[in-house]
């Protein structure tokens, strides 16, 4: 195949994918790999590139589109504009030669089985080059902010002082962060490891299990990533097993354990002195548990079933931590799903609020008296975080938060909120996460 031809190919490709998620409303997770294997094995990462780039400027792009256009282009024709978005975020924000990006752009038109919008195609990317359409300023808040408008609000909302700052972490590439199993080796002597292979990192003094990559890597390049001794996982996420576990006694339950990342580290860190149960409902993704369970060399009870209704799988013997990473908006980790911008709607959040309150009322009786339970979201909105835990803790005679930081180290990271702390976006280069830690009276 020549090197044109394959260069259509994969935009193409990612037209196909852009589209599916804009148009049809599908995931990235689930669009990327419908499509993929439609490029070689040495493109896919900048099928990934493009595809995570032109939807993380999704509303910048389609305002240059709206100035580059009469007249938008049919509904059947959608993937055309996913193009168009393709071919545009390739000339502002990558190094590729703007012939070969105008020239493949266009024969993937052809490849897309619209070979009568080929001659179009070529015109207005050829007036983006020629008229500097790049320089005209957006006049909507979403071009300007690339966020719709519902989220801008509500962010403009919930952090007054900070909301700027979110918005433009939201839209930054996300590094690749590492959880070293401390149990084997330290961070340090890992980064020497990283180093020995040609890879540079550097450790994280708050969270001691945390490195991070100065390039992302693929994980087989990574030592003793097969033997379970790193993995990958965001520092913020790694918050979670260190706090659950400090003083709390040896009966854990991971209440929402899929894919498995906190349920690893709590092992890591709680080895032989804890019994953990991971419970999931979805049996597929209990299986991941299961695999990266594995992969770490590690053990525990994998319960397939829905935490809301504990009577059909809870054995009734109390636990002594209960770790609730509660289903939310993810509106926390959209740098690293930006399709989350474009699929998540304002109307979500009431529903996720209400199932979040449901798994605290559910779970709340299966903690053993001066148990711990740590309730976490990878959400930014009070909807989702402190306002479900003011009700709850209102509501429950038994509940009170602990307000005290397990790691002190961690104080300067966090934003304190009227009920737990907020990791915000970006944040020492973390994702949002939220965290409040709750405590049953004896």
């Amino acid at each position: 195949m020549s090197h044109d031809r394959q260069g259509a190919r994969l935009r193409a490709a990612a037209a196909q994918v852009v589209d599916a998620v804009a148009t049809a409303g599908k995931s990235l997770d689930t669009a990327l790999p419908e499509h993929e294997g439609r490029v070689g094995k040495q493109d896919r990462a900048l099928l990934r590139l493009l595809c995570y780039g032109t939807l993380r400027r999704h509303w910048h792009l389609q305002f240059w589109i709206g100035r580059l256009l009469d007249r938008p282009l049919k509904p059947k024709d959608s993937v055309i504009n996913a193009l168009l978005a393709v071919g545009l975020y390739q000339l502002t924000e990558t190094r590729i030669p703007d012939h070969a990006v105008v020239s493949q752009t266009v024969e993937a038109s052809r490849l897309l089985r619209r070979p009568k919008l080929a001659s179009l195609l070529n015109a207005v990317m050829r007036r983006f080059l020629r008229e500097d359409i790049a320089s005209a300023v957006p006049d909507t808040a979403e071009a300007v902010h690339d966020h719709p408008q519902w989220l801008i609000d509500a962010i403009q909302n919930d952090w007054p002082g900070h909301a700027e700052v979110i918005l433009a972490a939201n839209n930054a590439r996300a590094p690749m962060w590492l959880r070293v199993d401390t149990s084997r080796v330290t961070a340090a002597e890992y980064v020497q490891r990283l180093q020995e292979a040609g890879l540079a990192a550097a450790t994280f003094d708050p969270i001691d299990s945390a490195v991070k990559l100065t390039e992302p890597a693929a994980v087989d390049d990574l030592p003793g990533f097969a033997e379970g001794l790193v993995s990958v996982q965001d520092a913020a996420a790694q918050l979670a097993a260190p706090w659950l576990l400090g003083g709390a006694g040896r009966r854990v339950l991971d209440a929402c354990a899929a894919p498995g990342g906190k349920s690893g580290h709590l092992l890591e860190l709680g080895g032989a002195q804890i019994d953990l149960t991971c419970l999931d409902r979805d049996a597929k993704r209990l299986q991941a548990v299961a695999d990266n369970l594995d992969r770490l060399g590690r053990s525990a009870t994998l319960l397939c079933g829905d935490a809301s209704t504990p009577q059909a799988w809870w054995d009734g013997s109390a636990f002594d931590a209960i770790l609730l990473d509660a289903p939310c908006s993810a509106t926390g980790v959209i740098r690293r799903h930006p399709d989350i911008k474009l699929l998540r709607r304002a109307s979500d959040i009431a529903p996720l609020r209400d199932l979040q309150r449901s798994l605290l009322d559910s779970l709340w009786p299966l903690l053993a008296p001066g148990g711990r339970l740590l309730y976490a979201t990878c959400s930014v909105l009070a909807a989702e975080n402190d306002e479900v835990l003011r009700r709850f803790i209102e509501a429950t005679a038994d509940a009170r938060e602990e307000d005290a930081l397990q790691n002190n180290n961690i104080r300067d990271l966090m934003q304190r909120k009227g009920c737990g702390f907020q990791v915000l976006p970006g944040t020492a280069g973390m994702d949002g996460f939220y965290y409040a830690s709750l405590e049953k009276a004896g």
